[in-house]
C-alpha cells in the first residue's frame, strides 16, 4: 500500500514511503525541499517502468535533476502538463481525468496553489465575493478529483503548498511572540490531505521535515540535506530553536 520516497532515509522515517489511496502534501518556503521530493519520487516510479504525470504550475520541473537522480532516461515515462494560469490548471485537471489507466504509478502537482492564490488575490483585491467562491470551489473540485483517484485507483498523490505568516496583533507582536507560518489553501488543503508534512530552510541546503498529520503516525520530525543523488538523513548537527 506504499511507494517508495526515493530515499532510504525517508522511507525509514515514513514507515515505508508514500501511502497509495491518500493525498501527501509537502508545505514550506521557497527552497525548502517541496520540489525535490517531488522529483524524487517521480524519478523512483518512472525508472521502474510505471507513468508519472506532472503538473507542473511553478516552472520548476528540472529533466537536469532528473539526470542527477537517476542515470536511464525516463521521461518517455512521465506526462508533464504545465499551467501558467489557474484557469490553465483547471484544463489540466480535465485532460488528467483522461489519462488515467492502470499504468499510472504516481501523480504530482506542484504546486497546487500558487496560481489559486494569484486568482484568489486578485478577487479579493476587488472585492469580488461571488468570484472568491467559485475560486474556492474550483480549489476543492480539484482536491476531491485527487482525492477520489487515489482512493478507487491507488495511485499516489503528491501535492505542494505554499506558505505565509500571520499578522500578529499589536499585544503579541509587543509581547516577542513569533508569526505563525500558515498553509495557503486553509481547510481547503488540511481536509483532503490525509498526510502533510512541513518543511523548513535550516541554512546551508540543511532542512527539517515535520510529520504534521498522518493518520497511523505520531507528529516526528527529520533533519536531512540535499545532496545531488537526492537526500540523505544528517546526523552530524543539532537542531536549535531560535
Amino acid at each position: 500500500m506504499k511507494i517508495s520516497t526515493g530515499s532510504r532515509d525517508l522511507n525509514e522515517w515514513l514507515s515505508g514511503g508514500y501511502d497509495k489511496d491518500i493525498i501527501t502534501t509537502f508545505y514550506g518556503p521557497a527552497g525548502s525541499g517541496k520540489t525535490n521530493l517531488c522529483l524524487m519520487a517521480a524519478s523512483y516510479v518512472a525508472s521502474r517502468g510505471k507513468k508519472v504525470v506532472y503538473i507542473d504550475t511553478e516552472g520548476g520541473f528540472s529533466t537536469e535533476r532528473l539526470s542527477q537522480l537517476i542515470t536511464t532516461d525516463i521521461m518517455e515515462n512521465i506526462f508533464l502538463l504545465k499551467a501558467t494560469n489557474f484557469s490553465e490548471q483547471r484544463e489540466a485537471f480535465n485532460k488528467l481525468l483522461d489519462l488515467i489507466r492502470e499504468d499510472i504509478g504516481l501523480i504530482v502537482v506542484d504546486s497546487m496553489v500558487m496560481l489559486y492564490r494569484l486568482e484568489l488575490g486578485q478577487a479579493t483585491q476587488e472585492k469580488d465575493e461571488e468570484k472568491v467562491q467559485i475560486i474556492n470551489k474550483s480549489l476543492v473540485r480539484q482536491m476531491r478529483i485527487l482525492s477520489e483517484i487515489a482512493r478507487k485507483k491507488q495511485i499516489p498523490i503528491l501535492v505542494t503548498d505554499q506558505v505565509y505568516s500571520q499578522f500578529l496583533s499589536r499585544e503579541d507582536f509587543e509581547a516577542g511572540k513569533p508569526k505563525s507560518v500558515v498553509m495557503v489553501g486553509g481547510d481547503i488543503m488540511r481536509y483532503w490531505s490525509k498526510c502533510i508534512i512541513e518543511l523548513q530552510n535550516l541554512g546551508q541546503n540543511k532542512k527539517k521535515a515535520i510529520l504534521r498529520k498522518h493518520r497511523s503516525m505520531p507528529e516526528k520530525e527529520l533533519a536531512f540535506i540535499i545532496h545531488n543523488h537526492g537526500i540523505s538523513k544528517e546526523k552530524r548537527f543539532r537542531l536549535f530553536k531560535k
